[in-house]
């Protein structure tokens, strides 16, 4: 309880504090999105390390840079994990927080002269302005501010960048994962939703490469020496798309189809690409049983079915401890002026690596923005300031819960 009264009581004073640093924050957005950091781009992605890791220096924390494992393709940046200690033990009651997000943007090179940071009333423009400089941003804020307020009562306060988030985080993930493990919370920077919201779920994702082999035969003499892959791949697409239950949170996508080479051949070779979401663990394992079961009832006689699962990344489940975590937000915006929502969204991202180790998480803690991927991106600059102040109240109360 002493922790919330005291959060209450330095709402106002942290948001002035949040206040006075907005033109700072815009003139570092502009820095930032003036870089090119496509997910491929591994010497843009640094780029941006190099500068997360001098405020991070600055603000006393140790910072340990992770290239990609030797051979990786493709090629991506560092993570960068950056840690300080607190005053408070674990056995003492303190906790260890995590911050997260990605230096990474989905833009090719040339994007950022093409279309540099711009301020369009209360809305700033430019690739990554939300997704995720924005928030990358707010997180190195709102750090500053607790560190300004001399606030050291937690155990560790952890900062977590990742290189490879817009691509599904192939060089990165064992490494979430492993800091994840060490940490009480989580609390991902993506930016807010539209209205406002935090996120206190998100779907997880299963790719699958279904193949079909038959047996080719000349299609005018003897189809009957056949067994038509093509054929099989057409029935399997129709059953998948059967198992779309959007009241349960799970959508089925049938996303690629290449079957055949000539018309007088019977097709001996079909391919699909199929993808699947769910908001549950348990949803996506059934999802995986109800994909083999298609594929050996939907044969037709001669052929053969494989379906190979790849790349799954867990759900961030909706949960009594990440509802904990969103009624501490809730408490501290209150202080702020602001009312919280909560939402859930189909999009992955880190949060979901780090919600699969069991941490409880909570995603959506930039400022508000929008238009993510596209030339419209944008980010609400009348946000910022209560939003870091937001993040940096809660960084408190929870460090020492």
């Amino acid at each position: 309880m002493s922790g919330r009264v005291r959060q209450r009581t330095s709402g106002r004073d942290t948001l002035a504090h949040a206040e006075a640093r907005l033109q700072d924050y815009l003139r570092d957005l502009a820095e930032l999105v003036a870089v090119d950091s496509g997910s491929h781009n591994a010497h843009g992605v640094n780029r941006v390390a190099d500068w997360v890791q001098r405020r991070l220096h600055a603000l006393g924390f140790s910072v340990e840079r992770i290239p990609p494992p030797p051979g990786r393709r493709p090629r991506t940046g560092d993570v960068l994990v950056g840690r300080k200690r607190g005053t408070r033990t674990v056995a003492d009651g303190g906790r260890r927080v995590l911050l997260a997000g990605h230096m990474d943007t989905v833009f090719d090179d040339g994007t950022a002269a093409a279309r540099p940071f711009t301020l369009a009333g209360p809305l700033a423009h430019g690739p990554g302005v939300s997704d995720d400089k924005g928030g990358l941003l707010a997180g190195l804020t709102a750090l500053e501010i607790l560190s300004g307020q001399r606030m050291t009562d937690y155990a560790e306060l952890v900062f977590l960048a990742t290189p490879d988030e817009e691509i599904g985080s192939p060089s990165s993930r064992p490494v979430t994962e492993d800091v994840a493990r060490g940490v009480h919370y989580a609390l991902a920077l993506e930016c807010a939703r539209e209205n406002g919201d935090l996120v206190v779920a998100r779907k997880g994702v299963a790719e699958y490469l279904v193949k079909v082999t038959g047996r080719a035969a000349h299609a005018g003499i003897e189809p009957e020496r056949g067994a038509n892959a093509a054929l099989t791949a057409a029935r399997l697409t129709v059953a998948l798309q059967a198992m779309n239950r959007p009241a349960r949170g799970i959508t089925v996508n049938v996303g690629v189809i290449r079957a055949g080479c000539l018309p007088n051949i019977v097709c001996d070779e079909a391919e699909l690409q199929v993808e699947v979401r769910a908001a549950t663990t348990r949803h996506l394992t059934a999802m995986r049983a109800a994909i083999e079961e298609a594929a050996v009832d939907c044969r037709v006689p001669g052929t053969r079915v494989a379906v190979e699962e790849r790349d799954p990344c867990p759900p961030m489940e909706d949960t009594p401890a990440t509802r904990a975590l969103f009624a501490e937000a809730a408490t501290a915006a209150e202080g702020l002026g602001i009312t919280l929502g909560a939402a859930a969204t189909g999009g992955v991202g880190d949060a979901n690596l780090i919600a699969g180790t069991g941490t409880p998480t909570l995603d959506g803690l930039g400022p508000v923005g929008g238009g993510d991927h596209t030339p419209g991106e944008w980010l609400d600059t009348t946000t910022v300031a209560p939003r870091i102040a937001l993040l940096a109240s809660l960084i408190a109360a929870l460090g020492a819960r």
